[in-house]
């Protein structure tokens, strides 16, 4: 029962509220997520995702390279999970979830607008809490555990992300069996928690797009059997795709991430529509930076779309001009709403 909630409760949360813009900035949010109260385009224009949170304090080993930004939009990104800690994390999402409370009980209103409606747990936006397990721990599902407990009251929605390539082992987790084990636990938390009418908080799981056709299947089968309620496709690539492999930039260690990494991370994403049946939420991610970009991920088979790198080179004026190029091709190519468009290239 608490599956079948938590599947309606994406459903409201990140479809019905997120179909006003099928757009998700992610990232933008350190991992300690210290910008996450003052995000000023959060309001209408997309959802926030933290980076990566984990249990322990890891400071150093923050490194990005710009891959020649005129050319190519991308960034090689080597900084691991390092940040403040869990506590900290949860400390500022704390007072920002006070202060809404407070601004809520101040205005006292009997009937809210649509966007007060709208609001996620921690203010205007939507928030993601991305979680990760720490670079030395023996036990990963035990970090993920723990940012299920300290985290979920803050959250409007969790991922669990098993693809960095930045965290020895952890894309190990993948596996069928590690996944599947590390999910199960996981939901299990969750599951456990005191929830109100609403239920469990929606529980995603963010893939790597380095993996082979039996990984693939492997994923679904367990996305599937589990009711898993989304899959983020794909995190940073450790390949060197053309043209970018020439760049001497290319040669350092790190996940690719921007322009080259989008017909790899679409090409995964068409295989998981298919695999998993068009019955798991996809969210496309990986190199978009326009609206025929995003298009190109929902006919692929997503059902939302995310930005990370392209994010960062165009700040938030990005998000209109996708969102107004997005409505010209939908109306080009015949669709009504986007969830007419949602993995057509796959049938």
């Amino acid at each position: 029962m608490a599956l079948r909630v938590s599947r309606k409760i994406y459903r409201e949360i990140l479809n019905k509220r997120v179909f006003s813009t099928p757009l998700l900035t992610a990232r933008h949010c350190s991992s300690s997520a210290q910008t996450a109260p003052n995000i000023p385009h959060s309001a209408k224009k997309g959802r926030i995702l933290t980076g990566a949170t984990i249990g322990l304090v890891i400071a150093g080993g923050a490194y990005v390279s710009t891959v020649d930004e005129a050319t190519f939009c991308a960034i090689i990104n080597r900084c691991g999970f390092n940040g403040e800690g869990i506590v900290a994390v949860a400390k500022r999402l704390g007072a920002q979830h006070a202060k809404r409370k407070l601004d809520e009980t101040s205005r006292n209103s009997s009937s809210p607008t649509d966007e007060a409606k709208h609001k996620g747990k921690a203010g205007p936006g939507i928030l993601g809490v991305n979680l990760g397990k720490n670079k030395t721990s023996e036990d990963a599902a035990a970090d993920y555990v723990q940012g299920v407990h300290t985290l979920s009251q803050y959250a409007d929605y969790l991922v669990i992300n098993v693809s960095s390539p930045n965290t020895p082992g952890l894309r190990m987790l993948q596996g069928r069996k590690q996944l599947e084990d590390l999910v199960k636990k996981v939901q299990a938390a969750r599951d456990e928690m005191q929830w109100g009418e609403e239920g469990p908080l929606p529980l995603l799981v963010k893939i790597a797009p380095d993996l082979s056709k039996e990984d693939l299947e492997d994923i679904a089968a367990v996305a599937l059997a589990l009711c898993l309620d989304g899959l983020i496709i794909s995190n940073t690539t450790v390949s060197r795709p053309d043209p970018v492999s020439k760049n001497p930039v290319a040669r350092e260690v790190g996940g690719l991430s921007g322009k080259p990494l989008f017909n790899l991370s679409t090409n995964i994403l068409k295989e998981m529509y298919v695999l998993t049946k068009g019955k798991i939420p996809l969210i496309g991610c990986g190199g978009v930076s326009s609206g025929g970009d995003a298009c190109q991920k929902i006919r692929a088979g997503a059902t939302l779309v995310q930005l990370y790198t392209a994010f960062g080179y165009g700040g938030p004026a990005l998000i209109p001009q996708i969102k107004a190029e997005l409505a010209e091709c939908l109306e080009r190519d015949g669709f009504k709403s986007i969830t007419e468009a949602v993995g057509v290239d796959c049938r």
